[in-house]
């Protein structure tokens, strides 16, 4: 065995690591893959991400060009400066059931990661906010969600075995038509849209999601990057945002909440799409992107991937009218019957106790880990 860094526009290292997973899950029903488009994405210098940061790529293989497994590391210079750290990133990890591959895969990792000037690293992190985060400890029953993360059951003991120690968990819950929400979140809802003049107006095209993009960005900033311990997001990464999510969403599943005209909270839902993704296995051309537009057209299924308020309306009762209006889209819309609300932070207390009003199973938990090097 060997661990190769992947050379600059390295055609065939690229695609050996793109597809690897597709042997790695080839009898696995619960993972969903990637469109192998984006996956090449991450290869390219324009990427958004380079734009401030670096990374690098690794290949295990053996002597006759077997792949065993793959490892991203990443040098964010926007985070680091925003936190004044040197914490390097993992990510895009991959491996057989072996734990000496392993082992060699984040070796290399980490003598890259020294070799920035770096001596902390954490992951799963990717490389953009839509990326997954974190590795699946529960729930390896379930399918992921669009761009969720799904990894074996080996995998916590494989990086626990590298030195790397839990940094947080992440909670993935979902409610049904048959969930229940108690009667005095609708009722907190309506005093206090009435109390503090808060509206939550209906998007109902794309043209007109488009038209809050600005909206979107910077309450993203205010209520989930910056308390997340993420910088916030520049343009570039809202761009890529905006292109991945507009041509899959659904409008009338996104809310901005406004006091007057500022807003101070949003929902950002849309249908899972990951049954089409298993189909088209990740080939969005000639006919994948069929399938994928069909599949948002019929999935009973909602990814609830960010909910907030402001920091200066937390606690005025503004997340009322956010499980209202999620409790809404599951319950008002023929099309939809189920929903998970993506990776909860444990840190969050006030969500997660207020979740208590609400019928949620939490069926899922990914785990952020952190080693010192």
């Amino acid at each position: 065995m060997q661990i190769i860094q992947i050379p600059p526009r390295n055609r065939r290292y690229e695609k050996a690591f793109i597809d690897f997973p597709y042997q790695l899950y080839r009898n696995n029903a619960q993972w969903v893959p990637p469109l192998k488009m984006e996956m090449h994405n991450i290869f390219k210098p324009s990427h958004p991400f380079y734009e401030y940061g670096q990374a690098s790529f690794f290949l295990a293989v053996t002597g006759t060009g077997e792949v065993l497994g793959r490892l991203a590391v990443a040098n964010n210079h926007r985070y680091n400066k925003f936190h004044r750290t040197k914490t390097g990133f993992f990510y895009y990890f991959e491996c057989i059931d072996d734990l000496s591959v392993a082992r060699a895969l984040f070796s290399r990792g980490f003598e890259w990661c020294q070799q920035q000037g770096l001596n902390h690293i954490l992951g799963p992190k990717g490389f953009t906010v839509l990326d997954g985060f974190g590795l699946l400890v529960e729930g390896f029953e379930h399918r992921s969600a669009f761009g969720q993360a799904y990894n074996p059951a080996h995998y916590p003991k494989f990086i626990e075995s590298v030195g790397f120690t839990k940094l947080k968990d992440v909670y993935t819950g979902w409610i049904d038509r048959n969930s229940q929400i108690s009667e005095k979140v609708f009722k907190a809802a309506k005093i206090v849209e009435k109390r503090m003049g808060f509206t939550a107006p209906n998007i109902n095209t794309k043209r007109e999601l488009r038209a809050v993009v600005d909206d979107f960005k910077k309450m993203y900033n205010d209520t989930l990057a910056v308390p997340a311990g993420n910088p916030p997001i520049s343009d570039e990464d809202m761009d890529n945002i905006v292109r991945q999510l507009l041509w899959i969403a659904d409008p009338k599943l996104v809310r901005l909440i406004y006091k007057d005209t500022r807003p101070i909270g949003w929902i950002l839902a849309y249908p899972d799409i990951g049954a089409a993704l298993q189909r088209i296995r990740g080939h969005l051309f000639p006919l994948g992107w069929l399938t994928i537009l069909r599949e948002r057209k019929k999935s009973d299924w909602i990814n609830f991937n960010g909910i907030g308020i402001v920091k200066d309306y937390q606690g005025l009762g503004g997340t009322a009218i956010l499980y209202k209006e999620i409790f809404k889209n599951v319950m008002n819309y023929d099309q939809y019957h189920y929903a998970e609300l993506l990776q909860l932070r444990e840190e969050n207390i006030n969500i997660l106790l207020e979740t208590e009003n609400m019928d949620i199973n939490f069926h899922k938990t990914h785990r952020l880990y952190e080693k010192y090097l």
